[in-house]
């Protein structure tokens, strides 16, 4: 793939935004026929306790729900209780060490029996059974006890305090199973369970007709599904198996089928898909941002390792925030989006980019400003004394070695970051480094992301779910990678604050939603704006394909994308 036509195919991508008509949430259950999804991963099971794949999980979404799913925003919504408990509506206890949960009333499984709490128990007990081998057991970590109060309520309690309860019966992994159906499916017997583990009896808007595993499902809509008037569709054929292109194709270009998951590729290919008229890409944002590290430490080869580990021996010219801001405002973020991620990327300040409650409003680094940067250069006492187009102080030169792995995206990148940072004065030799070696964590080798024996490097990560705490606390002091640590570590900038690891600690002892987002993004700023020790670059997204003809489809990376199928509908003229 040259530069131009990714440029180009970036610029004509669009995506499409949420669609509406003034019948489109209204009428007669299944009114608008058959419905048809492709994901080219097929999937293999309908049960997300005995399976991690997000195909499975995705599929059995439509079927089984939890009390609780995040919305496209990453805001907790509830789907199966009444209410997402919290401290202030007397939910989560004060000691945070419990979260009690109500079911809302009236709710039937497809088989026309009542929910009741003695079904969110039993999940538990199927998913904390020693002997289940639960896919998703890590969601009720902590968890001492699950109680029935009633019919209606579900107390949970931890074995130590948990700021963040919504571990349990919360998203797509982990939803709410008939006892009735599973009760003889504890412990090991549970892979044995065939016919409840492809067709499970549910409360989603769908109900499995035929499943074939690693081939198709039929579906057809739940006659007890809570709202009389969804799902709009009858049936559903949910094909799996192919790969992207063929099925970004049958949507986009066929017309074949009206949904299709996770489209991998490049953006002048989804731009000619999207040519053939037929539907168009969606796109939706995490938490996974492609960013610049500063180095804080001085990785000369000069040094010994236990040196070029840690602040000891600062950085000779990275340990100054000028030099660090220049850098950053030299960049033209918006180009770097339009030249590697099309519709599947949009320019950010901040690490931690989304759920809306914990994304900083910093902005300012959107803006590439050449002139700022060489300006700020000059206050720092950076100029060119011998005329040769690079900057030097003190008999030395403000050179970069600009590491990262091998990808095309990233080599694009890199090429575009070194002529604005030779526009500033600043000289940048390039390296990339094999993926398999560049993230393969070997403590022998000198080219790993952890080990860092470079001035600045480029990757993206993210975390998982919606709260940022582990993620945020990976820069606690401490965290570095160093030899005693066999080179294991989040901290890889060195970076060492009092004000930070005290932000990290009121984090951890604070159980209101809104004043930890507060403190998250003061966490975000000093990271990135405040010190510049993280330079943020690309949100990056992730792109399916919708048939013109689909409405109501919202992409949501932080549940299953078929989060709010039951929302769907046809676009009629």
């Amino acid at each position: 793939m040259t530069l131009k036509s990714t440029l180009l195919g970036a610029v004509a991508l669009t995506a499409l935004a949420p669609m509406a008509i003034a019948d489109g949430h209204s009428g007669e259950r299944g009114r608008d026929g058959q419905l048809n999804i492709i994901y080219w991963q097929a999937p293999s099971i309908m049960n997300p306790y005995l399976s991690g794949g997000t195909k499975d999980l995705e599929a059995s979404s439509i079927v089984i729900e939890p009390l609780g799913r995040y919305d496209e925003t990453g805001a907790l919504v509830p789907y199966l209780a009444a209410e997402i408990p919290t401290v202030e509506n007397g939910g989560v206890s004060e000691d945070l060490k419990s979260v009690t949960w109500k079911l809302k009333e009236g709710l039937v499984w497809s088989d026309g029996s009542p929910v009741t709490s003695a079904d969110v128990k039993f999940t538990a007990e199927y998913c904390m059974h020693p002997e289940g081998g639960c896919a998703q057991g890590a969601k009720f970590d902590g968890v001492d006890s699950v109680e029935a109060i009633d019919d209606l309520t579900i107390k949970v309690t931890f074995s130590e305090a948990k700021p963040n309860p919504y571990g349990p019966f919360m998203g797509a992994q982990s939803p709410i199973i008939q006892a009735a159906q599973f009760a003889d499916c504890l412990g090991a017997k549970a892979p044995e369970c065939t016919d409840a583990n492809f067709n499970p009896i549910g409360t989603g808007p769908f109900m499995v007709t035929d499943f074939r595993p690693n081939d198709v499902i039929q579906l057809e809509a739940n006659p007890n599904f809570r709202d009389p008037s969804k799902p709009a569709f009858a049936n559903v054929t949910f094909k799996g198996g192919g790969d992207a292109t063929a099925a970004g194709r049958a949507v986009m270009e066929t017309g074949e089928f009206d949904y299709a998951w996770n489209m991998q590729l490049a953006p002048d290919v989804l731009a000619k898909m999207a040519e053939g008229g037929q539907g168009k890409p969606v796109s939706a944002f995490g938490t996974l941002v492609e960013r610049l590290e500063m180095n804080l430490t001085n990785p000369s080869p000069d040094l010994p390792p236990e040196t070029r580990a840690t602040v000891a021996e600062p950085h000779p010219f990275l340990s100054d925030f000028k030099v660090r801001k220049a850098l950053s405002m030299a960049i033209d973020r918006e180009l770097l989006v339009e030249v590697g991620y099309g519709v599947a990327g949009r320019a950010t300040c901040n690490l931690v980019p989304a759920p809306a409650l914990y994304a900083s409003d910093n902005t300012e680094c959107l803006e590439q400003d050449i002139e700022g940067a060489k300006a700020l250069l000059e206050e720092a006492g950076w100029t060119d004394s011998d005329g040769d187009g690079i900057r030097d102080k003190d008999g030395m030169k403000l050179s970069i070695l600009f590491q990262t792995s091998t990808n095309a995206v990233r080599q694009d990148f890199q090429a575009l970051i070194k002529d604005w940072w030779s526009q500033i004065g600043v000289e940048t030799e390039l390296r990339n480094v094999d993926s398999s070696v560049f993230f393969g964590g070997d403590p022998g080798s000198p080219d790993t992301f952890q080990k860092f024996y470079a001035d600045v490097e480029m990757y993206a990560n993210n975390f998982d779910g919606t709260d940022p705490q582990s993620y945020l606390a990976a820069y606690r002091c401490g965290n570095e990678p160093k030899p005693s640590s066999q080179w294991q570590g989040e901290n890889i900038n060195r970076f060492c604050n009092e004000e930070y690891d005290a932000l990290l600690d009121e984090l951890a002892r604070t159980g209101e939603l809104d004043k930890r987002g507060e403190i998250a993004k003061q966490l975000n700023n000093l990271i990135t704006k405040d010190t510049m020790t993280i330079v943020p670059l690309v949100d990056r997204g992730r792109v399916s394909a919708a048939s013109n003809t689909l409405g109501g489809v919202v992409l949501n990376v932080w549940d299953s994308e078929l989060w709010n199928v039951a929302d769907w509908y046809r676009i009629t003229e």
